[in-house]
């Protein structure tokens, strides 16, 4: 090592120490800090000697997630994250690069987010070395349910039984607190009584009465939730869901969301991955208005990489159902990150139904209950949260994405059904960001309202778990609805892999195609290529007609549909002609570069 390399090695050490310092005296106060600060370092150096040079944390047009739970896959005698990753490897390889294993971890319930054990794979799942099975294949995402954890974990136990040191890791509420400006994202009671050798203790339970918020007050809480990402990066964790972030830090008389420790709690994560592993990116869950949900980038380089895009799923499910893109038009225009290192993360479904409230802002109320309108039509339930005064307003729709996009009803065919749940993903796979694909939307899955009966949750009806057999019995079937959904998604996805115009940091202009098509044009970095597209988001017929003149010189461009592989020999005056719910992918390229 050069004299010259050790002193840059030494002051990047010191800025790493002076940043970890600051951030951890804004959230715990100096004194903590101080003595927080060194086991922080020494947990960083151990875990950045302990793991190999990775690849790099960035994304580019090839990249997409696959959201799948462990047991998504079943049949009998083999442990399901086995069977789920032989099912990936064998139909999904091409298609994805990243998977999304949702919790895998021990847990009383939730389907997994009522954590007993941060650092197990559950039995009935498998275990590490099948967790380690696809982090040789994929890209893995982890989850970090940090807000809360298992009434029945080691932890909580613990303090039931008044060990020592237990005491402060939980939230203890005194009889007769006022907790009318606490904001509540279900209508449940926010607190739960528990019986400890102290007496009656009301504890903090956000989210339900068998999850425990954790205490962040207490340093004990933020060293061994630090203890615990270095570990999933050690296991192979590439990308960190952090789960409810909005809502990690508490303080009486303050709504409890957003809070400004929030914030620090997401730098100190981000801090310490930039140092012990930088190519983990951090990935944040806020199921908010849109204006909220991006403040987790931060300032582009210290919060999250990437922010889920929850105001996508409404807007997207708002336009093909009324055949208006006006609004999902005006809101991507909008869209912007603070960094090239900071992306958005798009998808229309997840494990969870379909939330609304990002929406309020973008829709007015009244477009919102078309959406919860056709979700009753359609047999889907609505979930609602208690507002500051105690009024309950709609959440987030639970029912399949197929369910609340399909319309057997009225007598439509299958071919329009499928035509438009495509459309809704080509739509998705055009803006710029990384998309996410739930397991159940790669297949059209309809939805499970038996599941809701039988576990008494609505969001069951979106979780059902598939007999391995009977999936891969219907995707040899080329005419079935699954079969011709997943080949339509394989399509959509290889062609955006073709292009670096869907690079997620490519650049990117939301037209005005009218009401009835979506448009937006993508540029590669090298600015060379360029790509038109349109969707038609209508079940008629649309003549798209723009300033193609404006788009590109038909004297030294040319034009070619990368998804029909169809060559325009001009895009003209007399327009595009798009068939009810098309998508067209229009590259443009000089004509020297064209194939």
């Amino acid at each position: 090592m050069t004299h010259a390399h050790g002193l840059r090695s030494h002051e990047h050490a010191r800025e790493r120490r002076d940043d970890l310092n600051a951030i951890l005296a804004r959230l715990l106060g100096a004194e903590s800090a101080g003595e927080l600060l060194p086991r922080l370092l020494s947990d960083i150096d151990r875990a950045r000697s302990a793991l190999p040079l990775a690849r790099s944390k960035g994304f580019d047009e090839h990249d997409s997630i696959l959201i799948t739970y462990p047991d998504m896959v079943r049949e009998p005698g083999k442990a399901p994250l086995q069977s789920l990753f032989e099912f990936c490897e064998a139909h999904l390889a091409e298609a994805i690069s990243c998977v999304h294993i949702l919790p895998f971890y021990p847990a009383s319930s939730d389907d997994g987010f009522s954590v007993v054990d941060y650092r197990s794979v559950d039995p009935a799942y498998g275990t590490w070395d099948d967790i380690g099975r696809f982090h040789r294949r994929f890209r893995l995402m982890f989850d970090a349910v940090f807000n809360h954890v298992s009434v029945r974990s080691e932890e909580f136990q613990g303090f039931l039984r008044g060990v020592p040191g237990l005491g402060d890791y939980f939230i203890i509420v005194p009889e007769g607190t006022d907790l009318s400006p606490v904001v509540r994202p279900r209508a449940l009671p926010l607190l739960t009584p528990f019986d400890t050798p102290s007496g009656r203790a009301l504890v903090w339970t956000t989210f339900s009465a068998d999850q425990v918020d954790l205490n962040y007050a207490n340093p004990e809480v933020v060293a061994f939730t630090v203890e615990t990402l270095l570990f999933y990066v050690q296991r192979g964790a590439g990308l960190i869901r952090l789960d409810a972030i909005a809502y990690i830090w508490k303080q009486l008389g303050t709504p409890c969301i957003h809070l400004p420790q929030a914030h620090q709690l997401v730098r100190l994560f981000r801090a310490v991955l930039d140092a012990a592993a930088p190519h983990v990116a951090l990935v944040t869950e806020t199921n908010v208005p849109h204006e909220d949900n991006v403040s987790y980038f931060g300032d582009g380089s210290n919060e999250a990489q990437l922010v889920y895009n929850f105001a996508l799923p409404p807007l997207a499910l708002y336009t093909l159902l009324t055949g208006n893109a006006e609004a999902l038009s005006r809101w991507a225009a909008s869209l912007l990150t603070p960094s090239p290192r900071t992306s958005f993360l798009n998808f229309l479904a997840s494990h969870d139904g379909i939330g609304v409230g990002p929406a309020r802002g973008l829709l007015s109320e009244t477009q919102i209950q078309v959406l919860i309108d056709r979700t009753r039509e359609r047999g889907g339930l609505v979930s609602y949260t208690s507002g500051l005064k105690g009024e309950e307003s709609p959440y987030e729709l639970n029912i399949s994405l197929w369910d609340v996009l399909a319309d057997p009803g009225t007598g439509e065919a299958r071919e329009t059904s499928i035509r438009r749940f495509l459309a809704a993903h080509a739509i998705m796979l055009a803006l710029r960001g990384v998309p996410a694909l739930y397991f159940h939307s790669l297949f059209g899955s309809t939805g499970w309202p038996e599941g809701t009966i039988l576990s008494g949750s609505k969001r069951a009806t979106n979780r059902r778990k598939c007999d391995r057999t009977a999936l891969e019995g219907e995707l040899r079937d080329v005419l079935s609805r699954r079969a011709r959904v997943l080949a339509g998604m394989k399509t959509l996805l290889a062609a955006r892999g073709s292009s670096g115009c869907f690079h997620p940091q490519g650049g990117q202009r939301v037209l005005d195609a009218g009401p009835g098509v979506f448009a937006v044009v993508r540029t590669a970095a090298n600015e060379r290529e360029r790509m038109l597209c349109l969707q038609n988001v209508s079940g008629a017929s649309q003549c798209v007609q723009l300033d193609f003149n404006e788009i590109y010189d038909y004297r030294t461009h040319g034009v070619q549909d990368i998804l029909s592989g169809v060559r325009l020999a001009r895009m003209d005056s007399e327009g595009i002609a798009l068939a009810p719910y098309e998508t067209a992918w229009l590259r443009i390229v000089p004509k020297e570069g064209e194939r």
